[in-house]
């Protein structure tokens, strides 16, 4: 069972026009930075993803924003690229806003088979609007579905060939959760190594969930905002 392909380019070979993304990484942290470039280069359009935020206005997935590759976005926070302010604004850019959280939660329930869920978080605000609610143990709630996507693009630590994975620290809290709701899971790894090498209790996410990985390359893990002093 070798999942193995030999780069970007291979592992996303039947990405096409229209297609739904989940994108894994938190900021520009975990960015699965060789799948993106790819999608990049591919010109693939109309593209519907869901990640976290869209990246900055030059990195991540604000490149393929500038690009005009985006169609639609499902985002909990979009505040460190202008790109997408300008695009939104303009309405050539359709954008779903949904409470971080509740993001989360829908990737994970789409991941484990649950088709929606119900939570107080967003009740009563522009986020309800349209959706069942109810109330449940004294709070008004509202239904909230899953997400699942044609594909998910996830950044891992390191991952052996059958597609057991570790992640580290940051990156580890949308990437696992995009894994697990693509209908194909495309990983790029920093160390790709044998079976056998990770301990069965590191693994975070276990092989199931992943149908093609590759060995990254370059990555830059470029950094959103630094802020230093002077030295006293």
């Amino acid at each position: 069972m070798n999942k193995v392909y030999p780069d970007a380019q291979a592992a996303l070979h039947d990405v096409a026009d229209g297609a739904t993304i989940l994108a894994g990484g938190f900021g520009l942290s975990g960015n699965p930075e060789n799948c993106i470039a790819e999608l990049a280069r591919k010109q693939v359009k109309s593209l519907t993803i869901v990640s976290n935020n869209c990246g900055t206005t030059e990195k991540g997935l604000g490149v393929l924003l500038s690009q005009g590759q985006v169609k639609k976005m499902v985002s909990s926070y979009v505040g460190e690229n202008k790109v997408f302010e300008k695009l939104f604004l303009s309405g050539e850019l359709e954008v779903e806003l949904c409470p971080q959280g509740t993001l989360a939660e829908r990737l994970r329930a789409g991941g484990a088979g649950i088709e929606g869920f119900y939570t107080p978080t967003g009740y009563g605000t522009k986020v309800a609007e349209g959706k069942e609610t109810r109330e449940i143990g004294g709070k008004q709630c509202v239904l909230e579905t899953a997400i699942r996507g044609d594909f998910a693009i996830v950044k891992a630590w390191k991952g052996d060939r059958w597609g057991n994975l570790v992640f580290r620290k940051t990156s580890r809290n949308f990437n696992p959760l995009c894994a697990q709701a693509g209908k194909i899971t495309i990983v790029e790894v920093e160390q790709l190594v044998e079976v056998g090498e990770i301990e069965p209790d590191q693994v975070h996410l276990p092989s199931i969930y992943v149908q093609r990985i590759f060995q990254g390359t370059s990555y830059e893990k470029p950094i959103e905002q630094r802020t230093v002093r002077k030295r006293s």
